[in-house]
């Protein structure tokens, strides 16, 4: 892989990993088109993932604040019920968090719970998510419009009342659980997380906001797993390009973050929706008439 590869691959994540359009898909076709690595499932799977670390950092660049804020809450509020100067109250604030616990300690309970699902998912299933299956064409196409469905019901049946405050274990649990279907190509991971967090009754800036925190975890670990691996498989050549893709990816992703939340405060996601349809489409007519492979050969 050369600079400029690394540079488009980038561009490509950063800008697909947060908007609900598929990061996998796209990847796939850009891999491809560049011909990365010769079509080398495993390398291509191992770059994807170490690039997945630069929209990392964009999360923890962009939700700075919010990340200190819940990591010294949690401390500070179990910390505080261990040494008795707390007591467990479990009435909590519209019924939803525990009393002894503050908005953002709550808030990381939430992110703990809301991970598990794909953590549990991940783990056992981790070598075919790394195989050449993922990659099939007529999977990330069927995905596409399938949750393209799924998000166009949630739109129309969630109430869209709960703000961030206002999470509870429910929220974690449907939204950690359709972050699951993010291991499957073409699904998104914003877009299952918020389609999960609208079907959960969650304002569309809360879903992705919750969302994008909720990432952190499951990027955090794909990404160092897949680092460990790759300095190992991977050309010692492309190690260079690979830091600047994932820099570029960093940067790009930083901008799709404030863009999409800026975007969901007055807009549905409509237009991602027709997207997706539109795209899996496409992909399944090229595939029924043999103009295009579903795995690389």
């Amino acid at each position: 892989m050369d600079l400029i590869q690394a540079i488009i691959l980038g561009i490509v994540q950063g800008l697909t990993e947060f908007i609900p359009i598929s990061s996998t898909a796209h990847l796939v076709f850009a891999s491809r088109w560049l011909n990365i690595y010769g079509g080398n499932a495993e390398q291509t799977t191992a770059t994807m993932a170490v690039i997945q670390l630069g929209t990392l950092a964009a999360v923890f660049i962009y939700f700075a604040n919010d990340i200190w804020s819940i990591s010294t809450a949690f401390v500070r509020d179990h910390f505080s019920l261990l040494t008795g100067k707390r007591g467990m109250r479990f009435s909590g604030t519209d019924g939803v968090r525990p009393m002894w616990l503050s908005d953002e300690s709550w808030l990381g309970w939430l992110i703990i719970i809301g991970s598990i699902p794909i953590g549990t998912i991940g783990f056992i299933f981790k070598d075919f998510i790394e195989g050449s299956g993922t990659k099939n064409l007529w999977i990330i196409a069927t995905m596409l419009i399938v949750i393209a469905l799924l998000l166009a019901l949630a739109e129309f049946v969630g109430k869209q009342r709960k703000d961030i405050k206002h999470l509870g274990i429910v929220d974690a649990i449907v939204m950690g659980s359709c972050q699951v279907l993010a291991l499957m190509p073409g699904a998104s991971r914003s877009g299952s997380t918020i389609m999960g967090g609208l079907f959960a009754g969650e304002k569309r800036e809360t879903a992705a906001r919750f969302s994008f925190l909720l990432s952190i975890p499951a990027i955090t670990a794909s990404g160092l797993l897949e680092l460990r691996k790759a300095l190992k498989i991977l050309p010692p050549d492309s190690m260079v390009p690979l830091i600047v893709g994932t820099i570029v990816a960093g940067i790009v992703g930083y901008l799709a973050i404030w863009f999409l939340i800026a975007f969901l405060k007055r807009n549905t996601t409509a237009v991602f929706i027709v997207y997706r349809i539109i795209l899996g489409t496409v992909i399944l007519v090229l595939l029924y008439k043999g103009s295009i492979s579903p795995v690389i050969n």
